[in-house]
């Protein structure tokens, strides 16, 4: 009983943690994919251009290029008119991490699908490699995926909180600036009524109407 509830709860926290998906892809139009991850955690991909016609070798149209960049523009993995490929790497810098497809421009447009799979952290381990350097038992191998699950979480909320901080910090800062902003407007426009006034007066007392 023990057993098959770990597997689900491995499962469960596992499919929650990653991150795959299917797409249309039209030529002439990139698209961009982020993924939000930390400093110093294990990414993986693969990605393959789905074939239009089951049984048939894929149209020499359907081919994608690829680039991951990190979040300070520096590219990570790149491919050119591929029909599928994979990427691993392990974040040197924290933040959105950006996977861009597209495919060069047709006449008329042509539309392809791509599947595209994302893991970091925890889900990007290998774990039958694991399994088989440790020799330990599935009930052994279950329990340590939730552990590194459960310490991933963990990690991924001091993470969040960090980042929540950093977007207080920042919000505190730019209402900082926009209060001495409306004040120093407030200020210009005190001044130049202020001028305007005294230009009135100035004209109305050399017209001898005051």
């Amino acid at each position: 009983m023990a057993q098959p509830l770990l597997r689900l709860l491995s499962a469960l926290l596992l499919l929650s943690l990653a991150s795959s998906l299917r797409f249309d892809l039209q030529s002439g139009s990139p698209k961009c994919i982020s993924e939000d991850i930390k400093m110093n955690a294990m990414a993986v991909g693969k990605y393959f251009v789905v074939n239009p016609n089951e049984g048939y070798p894929l149209p020499d149209s359907h081919r994608v290029s690829v680039r991951v960049t990190s979040p300070y523009g520096n590219s990570v993995h790149h491919a050119d008119n591929a029909e599928s490929g994979n990427f691993a790497f392990t974040s040197s810098e924290a933040g959105d991490y950006l996977a861009c497809f597209w495919t060069p421009d047709h006449k008329p447009p042509q539309m392809m699908t791509v599947e595209f799979e994302w893991r970091t952290g925890v889900t990007a381990k290998d774990w039958p490699s694991v399994a088989k350097k440790g020799q330990i038992d599935v009930m052994e191998l279950e329990l340590k995926k939730l552990e590194d699950i459960v310490t991933s979480i963990h990690d991924e909320m001091f993470y969040l909180r960090e980042r929540e901080e950093e977007m207080q910090d920042m919000n505190r800062a730019t209402n900082s600036k926009m209060a001495w902003f409306s004040f120093m407007s407030l200020g210009v426009c005190l001044s130049v009524a202020g001028l305007q006034l005294w230009h009135l007066k100035n004209y109305f007392e050399r017209k001898k109407l005051l």
